[in-house]
């Protein structure tokens, strides 16, 4: 991959970030459909704030789409205004690729695929801001 084409690379890979983000920011379900492998595996932990205890979570494909409607559906769930949003592509190669994803949630690690000629997040690794 020449320097070029890995510029054009992390410009998609970006995007495809922010339509992950968006389409759980916002409810949007084309954004997820977009965005996301149906092979995704996401699992996460979640702090619980009196006790300090971690809860896991685990979200399929099917599981995203169906929480983004949620959001859609009932807007407290939404990301408030101003939420944080920072993207860090950590390493990016022909067929793979890692981010560093800070949402309002907490911290994402996302391993993206190359399917054909479409980047597309395929695992997820998350963990709530600390306390």
């Amino acid at each position: 991959m020449n320097w070029m084409s890995l510029a054009q690379e992390r410009e998609q890979i970006i995007s495809v970030v922010n339509d992950y983000v968006e389409g759980f920011y916002f409810g949007d379900t084309t954004k997820i459909i977009r965005s996301i492998n149906p092979d995704l595996s996401k699992r996460g932990y979640s702090s619980n704030n009196e006790t300090g205890e971690y809860k896991t979570h685990i979200m399929s494909y099917e599981r995203a789409i169906g929480f983004a409607r949620e959001v859609l559906e009932e807007p407290k769930y939404a990301a408030p205004e101003g939420a944080v949003r920072k993207i860090e592509v950590l390493d990016a190669q022909d067929k793979i690729a890692s981010v560093k994803l800070t949402a309002y949630w907490g911290i994402d690690y996302l391993l993206l695929a190359k399917y054909g000629d479409k980047w597309m997040v395929s695992k997820v690794l998350w963990q709530s801001m600390p306390d």
